[in-house]
């Protein structure tokens, strides 16, 4: 007789450690019958689908499963009768708020002790956030490929046009570096963002800290799009390089970059002015038709177009003058990322 109150008080204690086990698991763990009623139901199910245990008990598991899958209820029963085991897989379940999440199911047969099968244990796990980490490194995995094919498109276009305008195979080699050293520096901002924008004031710094630490920089906090942050970065980087060369960086002159927005809702414009004041720099037509080489190209061409804007070069007797002017919504990041490149040089 002792030996059968020991089995029992065995079994009792055996009970009660599993029932500690489940309710204190971090994973919802569920049971039901062989017609799809939950029977029970541990604290992880509650804080993952919102329905108390009492809520819970006694209702169809159907509650939680989306009308579309509610044919895999019908395959799961149907190998559980079978006696298998139902291998983990990934599928979406409804919480009480209605909300759909992304959950992880293990689902195994429960057996009597007569070894009569009776119903299923189902163990879920909340992978919506896994889900989303994996959307998102599909999403950047496809935008860099987009963004490396663009970088060469625009690589190629400058190793294009610098030969147009040198012809030294030293300086044509001094200025493809330079150039993709610009182009990179503009990448590195992207990246840090996960390619969301930029900031311009960060843009006109890291371009320019190579020429000088003098500049005058004047404007709100704006973030750029990713397509801004590589036109303008080409822009500041060819206007720093003609500066170091002739202008204000090589002869002790002051430069100012400010930029500003104007107007009101769809007809806001963004409008940037580079500025250089230094008695030698000599004046030439304003339309900007004497202005030579792949920074012209760059300036009066590639940035305004990317941008959809407009651009003007001023040159006068001791000042040089670039403005530039585009829509503010092709300018600045909205919470969404570019999917175009720089236009075609």
């Amino acid at each position: 007789m002792s030996d059968v109150i020991r089995a029992k008080n065995f079994d009792a204690d055996a009970d009660a450690r599993l029932a500690a086990i489940v309710d204190s698991s971090f994973d919802a763990i569920i049971s039901k019958d062989l017609h799809s009623v939950i029977t029970t139901w541990n604290a992880a199910a509650e804080r993952l689908f919102g329905y108390t245990a009492a809520e819970a008990i006694g209702q169809s598991i159907l509650m939680l499963i989306p009308e579309r899958l509610r044919g895999e209820e019908d395959d799961i029963i149907a190998r559980i009768k079978r006696g298998e085991s139902v291998p983990p897989f990934e599928t979406t379940r409804r919480r009480k708020d209605g909300r759909d999440i992304s959950v992880s199911l293990t689902i195994s047969p429960i057996r009597s002790r007569a070894g009569q099968i009776v119903g299923a244990s189902k163990i879920a796990r909340d992978v919506t956030d896994a889900k989303a980490a994996e959307r998102r490194i599909r999403f950047l995995l496809r935008e860099v490929n987009h963004r490396v094919k663009n970088q060469f498109a625009v690589i190629l276009s400058m190793v294009r046009e610098t030969a147009k305008h040198t012809t030294d195979p030293k300086e044509f080699e001094r200025s493809i570096r330079d150039r993709i050293m610009a182009l990179a520096s503009s990448h590195d901002l992207l990246v840090t963002s996960d390619w969301s924008g930029g900031s311009l004031r960060e843009l006109v710094e890291q371009q320019l800290r190579h020429f000088s630490q003098a500049v005058s920089i004047d404007g709100p906090e704006v973030i750029l799009r990713p397509t801004a942050v590589q036109a303008l970065g080409m822009a500041f980087h060819e206007l720093g390089t003609n500066s170091a060369k002739y202008g204000a960086f090589g002869h002790h002159g002051t430069v100012s970059v400010s930029w500003a927005i104007s107007g009101e809702g769809e007809e806001k414009t963004f409008e940037l002015a580079w500025e250089e004041t230094e008695t030698s720099l000599a004046g030439i037509p304003s339309d900007g038709s004497k202005v030579r080489g792949f920074g012209s190209v760059v300036l009066l061409r590639v940035a305004p177009q990317t941008l959809g804007g407009s651009a003007q070069y001023d040159r006068s007797p001791g000042i040089l003058r670039w403005t530039l002017a585009a829509p503010v919504a092709s300018v600045i990041a909205e919470n969404d990322t570019d999917e175009t490149g720089v236009d075609g040089i």
